[in-house]
């Protein structure tokens, strides 16, 4: 479980590193660099162009948006939006379910 010293709302790289070292015990050193290497990985895969699925945790998507008429909300005038490619994440049911139970009531 990872949990914020600061509580800022926010688990950083720190945070990752610092839950490897006390719940499996690797030296810190070895925990930060495993927490840099998995985000390496996922980051070269996305940058080839390739999703990501981690079972039970959810799917990191790439998508094509294409060009569209957009409005300034401030101005109200049309603006040209370009083509562009976005980063989703797909929530796998395993974590829906996880938060949902843990942010619903409890009776």
């Amino acid at each position: 479980m990872v949990s914020n010293t600061v509580n800022t709302g926010t688990v950083t790289r720190a945070d990752l590193a610092e839950a490897l070292y006390t719940e499996i015990g690797l030296s810190r050193s070895d925990s930060a660099d495993l927490v840099e290497s998995v985000i390496g990985h996922v980051s070269d895969a996305l940058l080839k162009g390739e999703n990501v699925k981690l079972a039970g945790f959810g799917t990191f998507l790439l998508r094509e948006k294409s060009e569209r008429i957009g409005r300034n909300p401030k101005t109200g005038v049309e603006v040209a939006i370009t083509p562009r490619r976005v980063l989703v994440f797909k929530p796998s049911q395993v974590l829906r379910e996880r938060v949902d139970s843990a942010l619903s009531p409890k009776k």
